[in-house]
């Protein structure tokens, strides 16, 4: 690794400074993969949006709390599905 000094305004560093406490990062770890996802497919790039994949999950996760477990939900959705294609089906042969 090569170090390299940059100059960054203050409304950079607080951005970046915002953005590596809210993914537990640092901002020179941000730089990084800014860097590598401006120069495109490195390994450290996919690396990048794996990153940030995981993290959207994680952040995601538990934002619907009203909303029954995955396979619940699914099932209830199949089978009020099912339920109004009956009734269309009613409605055409009646």
């Amino acid at each position: 690794m090569k170090r390299t000094q940059i100059y960054r305004d203050a409304a950079h560093d607080t951005m970046l400074e915002a953005r590596a406490h809210a993914t537990g990062t640092t901002k020179s770890a941000l730089i990084h993969d800014a860097i590598d996802a401006y120069l495109g497919d490195s390994p450290a790039a996919a690396d990048s949006e794996l990153r940030r994949l995981r993290t959207t999950i994680t952040d995601a996760a538990g934002i619907a709390p009203h909303l029954p477990a995955g396979e619940q939900y699914v099932e209830d959705l199949r089978a009020k599905d099912a339920e109004r294609e009956a009734d269309l089906v009613r409605r055409r042969t009646a």
